[in-house]
């Protein structure tokens, strides 16, 4: 195999996407560097996870420390870094803003002072953001057609029950469109992320390249993190035999990508030629998917009570979050391979051997 590059950088790399994309990569590379704190909320166990390909050189340190930096790039000259290294809890941000800003926020910015610091500039930083810098993101009036963003929902709405905007339908974001407006303190601190890290690269002359991933799931999700994500939740849930509860009226709607086809995504932002950079490109299946759906499908597959609709709602959650891959296919030359239907039957079947096994929560 040919090599790609002379040496990738990824931070958070022991984690669930950076393990998927050092299978990907890491052959291709002369080196690939995977540096992680192994925070306990994603690893119980604080080992290095199985599915981190071999070839992989890993380090257990902090992107936040000084320290951690200056220990690595006297001999470390990265021509790409990959910038995975967050923390994801949207719900969580609301009583943990701190520490997602220290991480997200901080934690780049410390990276981008070392760099500097050590006169280490990298071709190209790849980033993965969040749908969740969108907020509500678009809605289409439904009398005039006109384009609105009606902004976060009130608890006074939630708490009467107005799921919806009401006389509005919402529209798949994207991001040559559609203006980030976060509602959440994790969504705030990715877009702060983007913006810290346009204002450093297009200073320094470092190309950019900025994936702003949907609902991520799949085989090498923590079983353990109650804020991984909802699709490993509910399967868990139907495979114990239980009925799986779901949010508002369960017409909440997201779009999820399939973990092998944000590897391959990412990939492409690694490896492209400059058409990858600039403008945010949206990673996600293209399909909006709503809860009750999801729930439902899962319930089946396991012979599981059928899921009930709760009312519990989550302040600060949005109602719908879908995207266009118009610009991904373009720019990227990147499609999804996975349709929702497949890729929950794969999920289900590796939690399945994980749990039948003993396996831990990444392998």
């Amino acid at each position: 195999m040919t090599t790609t590059h002379p040496t990738v950088l990824v931070t958070g790399g022991a984690g669930f996407i950076g393990c998927a994309l050092s299978r990907l990569l890491a052959p291709a590379s002369a080196r690939w560097v995977a540096v992680d704190s192994l925070h306990p909320q994603v690893h119980a166990d604080r080992r290095r996870p199985a599915a981190l390909h071999p070839g992989a050189e890993f380090v257990v340190a902090d992107v936040t420390a000084s320290e951690t930096w200056d220990t690595l790039l006297p001999e470390l000259r990265p021509d790409v870094v990959v910038h995975l290294a967050a923390e994801t809890g949207t719900a969580q941000s609301l009583d943990a803003a701190t520490r997602h800003a220290d991480v997200n926020v901080c934690g780049t910015t410390v990276m981008l002072d070392a760099l500097g610091r050590h006169g280490t500039l990298p071709s190209r930083i790849v980033l993965a953001s969040s749908r969740a810098v969108y907020g509500e993101g678009d809605w289409r009036e439904r009398d005039t057609d006109r384009i609105v963003q009606p902004g976060q929902r009130t608890h006074d709405q939630l708490e009467a029950g107005v799921w919806d905007h009401p006389g509005a339908v919402s529209v798949p974001s994207d991001a040559r469109r559609t203006v980030p407006a976060p509602t959440s303190v994790y969504g705030a601190t990715k877009l702060a992320q983007e913006h810290v890290l346009g204002a450093w690269c297009g200073a320094r002359e470092v190309g950019l390249s900025v994936l702003r991933l949907q609902n991520v799931y799949g085989p090498g999700q923590s079983l353990t993190n109650p804020y991984t994500g909802i699709v490993s939740l509910f399967s868990q849930l139907a495979r114990r035999g239980e009925s799986i509860p779901v949010y508002e009226d369960g017409a909440i709607v997201r779009d999820f990508v399939h973990i092998d086809d944000v590897a391959r995504a990412l990939a492409a932002a690694v490896t492209g030629g400059p058409e990858v950079e600039g403008t945010p490109i949206d990673i996600g299946s293209g399909v909006g998917t709503t809860i009750r759906d999801l729930a439902t499908r899962i319930a089946d597959f396991h012979g599981a009570p059928a899921p009930r609709v709760t009312g519990a709602y989550r302040d600060g959650d949005v109602r719908a979050a879908s995207c266009m891959i118009t610009a991904a296919a373009e720019r990227l030359g990147w499609t999804p391979a996975w349709s929702v239907e497949d890729g929950v039957a794969d999920l289900q079947a590796w939690i399945d051997r994980c749990l039948r096994e003993d396996l831990p929560a990444l392998v």
